[in-house]
């Protein structure tokens, strides 16, 4: 079955079930990237190490909301 019919298919189908289907196919692509995360996980442990070394200042919360 082509993506066509499927679209065709799903369009005469209730909102709850066009609904229960949509929500299937973005939850299918939130796949997370495990190289990704490791990635940034580097990252934060690097920042981490700099601020307690003092190679990296910090910013007070209630700046960063002011702005």
């Amino acid at each position: 079955m082509s993506s066509k019919e499927i679209l065709e298919q799903a369009m005469v189908l209730k909102p709850e079930e066009r609904f229960m289907i949509i929500e299937g196919l973005l939850k299918s692509l939130d796949v997370p990237d495990q190289k990704i995360d490791e990635i940034w996980t580097e990252e934060a442990e690097k920042r981490l190490k700099a601020y307690r070394n003092g190679r990296l200042e910090g910013i007070p919360m209630e700046k960063i909301f002011r702005d």
